[in-house]
């Protein structure tokens, strides 16, 4: 019982300094509002007039795509390698030496720091989505745990990509978008998945953003249950987990390269 609560103590300690230090900032925190709200507007009109949808049923299918595929990614996946590497520059990491605290509470603190971020923008693009006449179909538990495992898949990423290859702030740019930018594509953010050739859907399987649009597109918009979606669920949800293993082990490997610095 007392482990668990050092654990929790540590997690909410990294993701309160996390979200103070947004807040001085403001700057993410402002760009990460507009972002969301302008691929909503802009997906919702092209599917309203290119799809033939009426306004509601339009912002209904780019809602779900808009969250999960393009708001979640950048401010999880960019976000959480800014992050570390934020740290590294600032020598956070060397205190952290001194301290006995533990990778896994290390990569859960950023992981509820940037929940809450991407929680704020799902109320968001829903509130936006919903005033605009779209309805959200199915489960909000299902919904809901679609959204923290894709935070947790995106913050995992992030956290490899910032522990293993970024060293300075101008890396986070060029690694978000040489990683990212091809996965989104592939994932059906920008084009919907059923536009896709044959080719590409085989290769769109192995893509977690696919299965982070397809299962939250079909559950928000079509009112799909857990047995609808099960294949994108369990992909997901595999994937979430090898991704705080992985982010575990970086962690651990982070320290053993910034100790010989």
């Amino acid at each position: 019982m007392n482990d668990w609560r050092k654990y929790w103590r540590e997690i909410l300690a990294v993701a309160q300094r996390i979200l103070t230090e947004l807040a001085r900032r403001r700057r993410s925190l402002i760009f990460w509002t507009i972002f969301p709200i302008l691929l909503l507007l802009l997906n919702g009109t092209i599917l309203a007039s290119r799809a033939n949808l009426e306004t509601a049923a339009a912002y209904g299918q780019a809602a779900p795509v808009t969250l999960v595929g393009a708001a979640l990614f950048f401010s999880c996946l960019g976000g959480s390698v800014a992050t570390v590497v934020s740290e590294r520059e600032h020598q956070t990491l060397k205190r952290l030496f001194l301290s006995p605290l533990s990778g896994i509470s290390y990569f859960l603190g950023i992981f509820l720091a940037h929940s809450a971020i991407g929680f704020g923008q799902a109320f968001l693009i829903g509130g936006i989505a919903a005033a605009l006449g779209a309805e959200f179909k199915g489960s909000w538990l299902l919904g809901g745990i679609i959204i923290l495992l894709s935070i947790l898949a995106y913050v995992g990423v992030g956290f490899i990509l910032g522990t293993q290859f970024a060293r300075r702030t101008e890396d986070v740019n060029a690694l978000v978008a040489a990683f990212g930018v091809p996965l989104l594509i592939l994932g059906g953010t920008f084009l919907p998945a059923s536009l896709f050739p044959d080719s590409l859907l085989r290769l769109a399987k192995f893509d977690p953003i696919y299965h982070m649009n397809e299962a939250m597109l079909n559950v928000a918009a079509n009112g799909s249950t857990l047995s609808d979606i099960a294949g994108h669920f369990q992909f997901l949800l595999l994937f979430a987990l090898a991704m705080v293993i992985a982010g575990g082990l970086s962690y651990a490997r982070m320290l053993q390269q910034e100790r010989r610095l």
